[in-house]
């Protein structure tokens, strides 16, 4: 997330990269050390906070918002890059070998098809955009499993998330999203304006003043 986070910063934003450790707890554990984290960085010293999540980081995030009232309060707008929001049908594939669960860990296992229905919904009011990529290469199972289109671990219709304000697919493979310029570009329009860029509109906007980007 380093290329985003300079992005963003570069744009005016107080930023924050969150790193946990993705392979030894479950979604619920990790949650909670995110808002550790945050607590940490002095989240609680900014009037409104913003999310931007890779990936397992926006099911984190439901989890996060759905358990810390005081910090949902808060939120300003959340842009999550290529979420498995129903799962994958990778995941389902290779969750019942006791290798992916030796390098996934119990947050790995809950990416199932089956599973990620237990992730907490987004709920009411929340400013919530979503970009997905639709280049596969070079994931091979994914290519095989899942349908199409797809960014090779997760399909862009799985992406998808019921109360979502705004819903973007983009040329870009699931590992590198966020290196992609124009999904930058949507990151920081859709903070600024709660919208991905419409045809005819320009990219840019308003100074944003002081927020926490995670």
């Amino acid at each position: 997330m380093r290329p985003i986070e300079g992005f963003l910063g570069a744009a005016g934003y107080r930023t924050i990269n969150l790193d946990y450790p993705s392979r030894h707890h479950d979604l619920g554990a990790l949650a909670a050390m995110v808002g550790r984290q945050l607590a940490a960085a002095g989240a609680g010293d900014v009037s409104r906070l913003h999310f931007v999540t890779h990936s397992m980081g926006g099911l984190l995030v439901r989890h996060l918002l759905a358990n810390e009232q005081s910090l949902r309060a808060r939120v300003g707008r959340v842009v999550m890059l290529a979420p498995p929001s129903a799962g994958s049908e990778v995941a389902d594939v290779l969750a019942p070998l006791a290798p992916y669960g030796w390098l996934f860990g119990p947050a790995g296992r809950q990416l199932t098809t089956g599973r990620c229905g237990d992730t907490p919904p987004v709920g009411p009011g929340l400013e919530l955009g979503i970009v997905a990529g639709s280049t596969g290469w070079p994931y091979l199972l994914g290519t095989l499993l899942l349908p199409r289109p797809h960014d090779g671990r997760v399909s862009v219709e799985r992406t998808r998330l019921d109360g979502m304000g705004d819903h973007l697919v983009v040329p870009a493979t699931h590992s590198f999203i966020m290196r992609v310029p124009e999904v930058q570009r949507q990151v920081l329009h859709f903070i600024r304006h709660g919208h991905f860029v419409r045809p005819g509109e320009q990219s840019g906007g308003p100074s944003p003043g002081q927020h926490l980007e995670a």
